[in-house]
């Protein structure tokens, strides 16, 4: 390819040639002299235009290496130009331009900062694939969620689904949007949503798959609609309670004068109704109106002496725990579980208290070596109002999920092995700090 340099020195020749024709013609002299003062003219008129041109020729290698530059996606260079013509103006634009994409560089940088900050420390599990099905870009909850310590960027999501329970597979592979629900060891069952979309990225096609944790949240849901319940129920026992209890008190002054023995009766069982009654509304009331914990290093000393009060197990307690909750209802929280596990139906000797670190939770354990749970019965063991004892209320387990709940924590029922019931309450690092 020519340059401009290179044309307009050809076209100064062709123009001096030209022009020197009609004079050579009518000019009595020799070829050879011709010839020579030809070549001496054009000679001449190459130089004095190559030089003429040498500035507009480094003007134009100039703004070619910036141009270049700019392809790079490289803004930070300017250029410097001495002339007053209209290559001045054209490197004013260029350096404006530079200027102008170096600051909307910097600011799409600083976006992409954020954005990645953000996305990096949200905590849903985010998962971004081709078209090949080749993990592009993951966040670190997808790593903590996957199980592994490298990288996921690169691998197929094939593989990396290899190693992931059959409902995970299932939902991610076929596209299914919605809830499911996934085994998770200690922590029991967890339910999870998962959404996705697909869009245009570098001209292909882009899957994204965001999986949220939902079990927390609708297990928040649940217990919201029961205290509703519960208080519509309790302000109506109330509003009845009242005067009957008034219509009681004047009743049995009425059987006193009269000295009826089956007045006296009927009073009698019409105010034991009543105090059973007032014992039901206090306990929902309870679970209702849970107080916001009070967090503080718990004394286990003095708490584990408090439930040996009331009930007979076996601490173990291999190592110190650090756990800052709300030592009351912590307290209450290991009372209704040591209440069911004697109420299971195996030896108070095989009932054991486990309070131990691991990492950064902190595990809490009620052995017994009863009965155990059927599945229906561990289904609706943490619902309000459901129990299978004769006299229950109900609300002993759901009263521990609140206290859980309220502090961050994870309640979990399972079966043991041999025989008997594991109720194990986790809390997320040191709770409350």
């Amino acid at each position: 390819m020519k340059s401009i340099r290179t044309k307009l020195v050809a076209a100064s020749l062709s123009a001096t040639a030209i022009g020197l024709s009609p004079m050579l013609y009518l000019t009595p002299l020799s070829l050879g002299v011709k010839i020579l003062c030809v070549l001496g003219a054009l000679g001449l008129c190459a130089i004095v235009v190559y030089k003429a041109t040498e500035s507009m020729s480094q003007n134009i290698q100039a703004l070619e290496v910036g141009l270049l530059n700019f392809k790079d996606g490289e803004y930070a260079a300017t250029l410097a130009c001495s002339t007053t013509d209209e290559f001045a103006h054209l490197c004013a634009l260029y350096n404006a331009s530079a200027q102008s994409l170096r600051k909307e560089k910097q600011w799409l940088h600083q976006r992409e900062l954020m954005l990645d900050k953000v996305l990096q420390s949200s905590p849903d599990v985010l998962l971004l694939v081709n078209d090949k099905n080749d993990v592009v870009f993951s966040n670190h909850q997808a790593r903590d969620f996957f199980a592994v310590n490298q990288r996921l960027e690169g691998l197929s999501l094939p593989r990396l689904l290899s190693k992931q329970p059959s409902a995970l597979v299932e939902v991610m592979l076929d596209s299914r949007e919605g809830l499911f629900t996934l085994p998770q060891d200690e922590k029991g069952v967890e339910t999870w949503h998962l959404a996705q979309g697909t869009f245009l990225l570098n001209n292909q096609q882009h899957t994204l798959y965001i999986l949220k944790q939902m079990t927390r949240e609708l297990n928040r849901q649940e217990v919201s609609v029961w205290k509703k319940v519960i208080r519509v129920i309790s302000h109506e026992l109330n509003n009845s309670l009242g005067p009957i209890s008034s219509l009681l008190h004047s009743g049995k002054i009425v059987a006193n004068q009269n000295q009826d023995p089956r007045l006296e009766r009927v009073f009698l069982t019409i105010e034991e109704r009543i105090a059973h009654l007032n014992q039901f509304v206090q306990g929902y009331g309870k679970f209702a109106k849970l107080p916001t914990p009070v967090f503080a290093p718990i004394e286990w000393t003095s708490v584990i002496a408090q439930l040996k009060q009331q009930y007979e197990f076996t601490l173990d307690m291999p190592t110190p725990v650090n756990l800052h909750a709300d030592a009351v209802q912590i307290e209450q929280l290991l009372i209704n579980l040591l209440k069911n596990a004697h109420e299971a139906g195996g030896s108070p000797r095989d009932i054991h208290l486990v309070i131990k670190q691991q990492n950064s939770h902190v595990v809490l354990e009620v052995l017994d070596a009863g009965k155990g749970m059927s599945e229906q019965v561990m289904t609706n063991a943490l619902v309000p109002f459901y129990s299978t004892k004769a006299n229950g209320s109900g609300l002993g387990l759901a009263l521990c999920r609140e206290i859980c709940d309220a502090h961050g924590g994870h309640l979990v029922i399972q079966n043991r092995q041999q025989k008997g019931l594991c109720v194990r309450v986790i809390f997320e690092g040191d709770a409350g700090r």
